[in-house]
């Protein structure tokens, strides 16, 4: 198998980095190319709200605050553990993690997906975007223990 392009979908969890040494480990061994995707939480408009306040304006205010903030992150993770990878590209969405994360997969045509099986804090042995994605996906899918 030649791998060319790796896939990373993070949620910037302590439990999403621990993909990160199979990803860059790949990519330095096949020379391959590394797309970073971060699905931002698409947030649903709030109708009513107390006082004076502009309610679609504080929805574009979180997302907006969301957006830099993962930027940031993005920019200091590329930094600080992607140096030594031939290229890498950051992505950022808005939607459905698994929805998004597998239309990317159409997009971009990785040949391989690297990810833990579970962002955020769980209970469970498998969150429900990396069950999905897992279960749909196109091309092969690492799955790391978190």
């Amino acid at each position: 198998m030649e791998i060319k392009k790796i896939l990373w979908p993070t949620d910037l969890s302590e439990n999403a980095a621990k993909a990160l040494p199979f990803v860059t480990g790949t990519a330095e061994k096949y020379g391959a190319e590394i797309h970073i995707l971060y699905v931002l939480k698409e947030y649903v408009a709030f109708g009513a709200a107390y006082g004076d306040t502009d309610p679609q304006a504080d929805f574009e205010r979180m997302q907006q605050w969301e957006k830099e903030t993962a930027e940031k992150r993005l920019d200091e993770l590329c930094e600080k553990f992607l140096t030594s990878c031939p290229l890498y590209f950051r992505h950022t969405s808005v939607g459905d993690p698994s929805k998004v994360i597998l239309d990317f997969v159409n997009e971009i045509e990785p040949d391989i997906i690297i990810m833990t099986n579970r962002g955020t804090e769980s209970h469970f042995d498998f969150g429900s975007v990396a069950e999905r994605v897992m279960k749909c996906s196109t091309v092969p899918v690492l799955m790391v223990p978190a």
